[in-house]
C-alpha cells in the first residue's frame, strides 16, 4: 500500500548512454539505481525517472541516414523516440513493484490519483529531446530541481573528451547555458541540457543539477542536500552579486514587501526587527552580540537601542550600503565562514535565515565558526519547509539552496555536540511559523 506524500517528486533525467552504451546495457548502472531508487524510496521520497535514447538512439539514427541516404528530421526524432520508449519499459519493469503503471508518453496529460513513490517517462513528440519533457513534469508537478544524469560530472567550458584542461563548472546560470548550447535543436543533439528546454527551464525558474549517473554515492548526496560533484544551473548567479538593489526591491525572489524604497516594507522589516531584538534582550539580555548576515541591520539596530553592543557581518555590499548611515560603523563586509573575531568575542551570535542560502560545503564551517565566536549562546533561525506561514510574505527565493526541513538541520547541529549542545528547554514558536535553533556553547 502506497502512503501520500508531503514533496514534490524528485525528477531524474536518466541518459540513455547510462542505460546502454555501446549498444550494451549495462546491468551494473541498472542495478545501482535500482538500489539506492528503492532505499530512498523506503524514506518516504518518490521519483520521476525520464529515460534518454542515448548512443542507442543516435545509432538507428546514424542508420538509417547509411542505409537511405536523405531523412528528415522528424523520422529521425521518432527513432530517438522509440529508443526512449524502449529504455523506459526497462526502468518500468525493474521498479514495476513500486511503479505507476502508465509509462509517460504524452505530456498533456497528468497521471491520475498518483499514489506510487516511482513514475516513469519516455520521449513524447519530434522537435526536443527528454530534457524538455523532464521541465514539463517539473512544471506540473511543482518541482523545483530535475538532476541530470549524464556520462560526464557536469557542465565543463570546453570538451573534456577532447581537451584535457577542461575545467568543470560549478555553477551557471541560464543565461550562459543558453551561450553553450546554442537555441536550435538537431536529431541526436548532445549537450549538457537540450537547447528547447533550457529557455523554459529559465523561465519557470528551475534549477538543474548536471552530475555523473555512475557515481551513486554522488547521487545520494544530492539528492539529501549534502555537498556534491556536479554542475548547478540556476535562474540567476547565487552570490555576493546576487544581494544587489533589486533583490533588496523584492524583483529576484524574496520578500513578498521589499526592504527598500517601500513606506510599507520598512514598516514592516523595522518591526520584525523590533519584535526579534526585544526578544533577544528580555530572554538572554546579553551584553554583545553579532548577527551573521546581518543584511540591512534591522536587529543590530535595534539591539544597539536596547544597550546591547551589537555588531553585524554580511557578504552583500549593498546590503550595507542600504543600511541606515549610522548604523554602518556598526556592519561589516565578510563571510559568515571566516568571521573576523576572536573566540569568545559576543555573548550572544545569531543568524536569520542564513544557513539555507550558503552553498553546502560552507554551512558545516558557518555553524563552526559561529560557535567558536561565542562565548555563551548561539542562535540560528532557518527557513525551512515546515514554515507554511512563510508563503504569505515570501516569493519562491532562489537564494534558498539548501531549503530542507527541520530533520536535516538537526542532524547538522548534532554534529557539534562536543562543541555546542542544542537547548530543547527554550520556549518556540511552532514549526509552520518558523524553525529556530537553541546552541549552549561548552566550555
Amino acid at each position: 500500500m502506497f502512503f501520500k506524500f508531503k514533496e514534490p517528486p524528485i525528477i531524474i533525467s536518466v541518459g540513455g548512454s547510462l542505460i546502454v552504451p555501446n549498444g550494451g546495457v549495462d546491468t551494473a548502472f541498472l542495478i545501482n539505481l535500482n538500489k539506492l531508487i528503492r532505499e530512498l524510496v523506503a524514506q518516504g521520497k518518490r521519483f520521476m525517472l525520464i529515460a534518454g535514447g542515448g548512443q542507442i538512439a543516435r545509432r538507428y539514427q546514424q542508420v538509417g541516414r547509411e542505409v537511405i541516404g536523405d531523412i528528415n528530421n522528424e523520422d529521425l526524432d521518432w527513432l530517438g523516440i522509440h529508443a526512449t520508449r524502449f529504455n523506459a519499459h526497462l526502468l518500468r519493469t525493474i521498479f514495476q513493484d513500486i511503479a505507476n503503471p502508465r509509462i509517460i508518453t504524452n505530456y498533456e496529460k497528468k497521471l491520475t490519483d498518483w499514489k506510487e513513490p516511482v513514475a516513469i517517462g519516455a520521449g513524447w513528440k519530434p522537435g526536443w529531446s527528454t530534457d524538455y519533457d523532464a521541465v514539463i513534469l517539473a512544471r506540473d508537478y511543482n518541482a523545483q530541481v530535475i538532476i541530470n544524469l549524464s556520462n560526464i560530472d557536469g557542465v565543463y567550458d570546453k570538451d573534456p573528451k577532447k581537451f584535457k584542461d577542461a575545467r568543470l563548472i560549478k555553477k551557471i546560470t541560464w543565461e550562459e547555458m543558453i551561450k553553450i548550447t546554442g537555441s536550435k535543436w538537431s536529431p541526436g543533439f548532445n549537450a549538457p541540457f537540450d537547447p528547447v528546454a533550457t529557455p523554459l527551464a529559465q523561465k519557470l525558474g528551475l534549477t538543474v543539477i548536471v552530475t555523473n549517473g555512475h557515481d551513486f554515492d554522488n547521487l545520494e548526496r544530492i539528492i539529501e542536500g549534502e555537498s556534491f560533484t556536479g554542475t548547478v544551473v540556476t535562474p540567476f548567479r547565487i552570490d555576493a552579486g546576487f544581494y544587489d538593489r533589486d533583490y533588496y526591491l523584492g524583483k529576484k525572489g524574496g520578500h513578498k514587501i521589499p526592504r527598500t524604497e517601500s513606506f510599507f516594507g520598512n514598516i514592516f522589516h523595522n518591526i520584525k526587527g523590533f519584535y526579534r531584538a526585544l526578544i533577544y534582550k528580555l530572554t538572554l539580555n546579553p551584553r554583545s552580540a553579532l548577527e551573521v548576515g546581518s543584511s540591512l541591520g534591522y536587529v543590530v539596530r535595534y539591539l544597539r537601542l536596547f544597550g546591547v553592543d551589537a555588531r553585524g557581518i554580511d557578504y552583500s555590499k549593498t546590503a550595507i550600503s542600504l543600511a541606515p548611515k549610522h548604523l554602518r560603523p556598526y556592519l561589516k563586509l565578510g563571510e559568515a565562514t571566516d568571521l573576523p573575531y576572536k573566540d569568545n568575542s559576543f555573548d550572544l551570535v545569531f543568524s536569520h535565515d542564513l544557513l539555507q542560502r550558503l552553498d553546502h560545503e560552507k554551512i558545516v564551517k558557518a555553524i563552526e565558526e559561529s560557535i567558536r565566536v561565542s562565548r555563551k549562546t548561539i542562535i540560528h533561525k532557518i527557513y525551512t519547509k515546515e514554515n507554511l506561514w512563510y508563503k504569505l510574505f515570501y516569493n519562491r527565493d532562489f537564494s534558498n539552496v539548501a531549503f530542507f526541513y527541520k530533520k536535516y538541520w538537526n542532524k547538522m547541529f548534532l554534529k557539534f555536540k562536543d562543541k555546542a549542545s542544542i537547548d530543547k528547554n527554550r520556549l518556540m514558536l511552532p514549526s509552520f511559523i518558523e524553525t529556530k535553533f537553541f546552541l549552549k556553547k561548552k566550555s
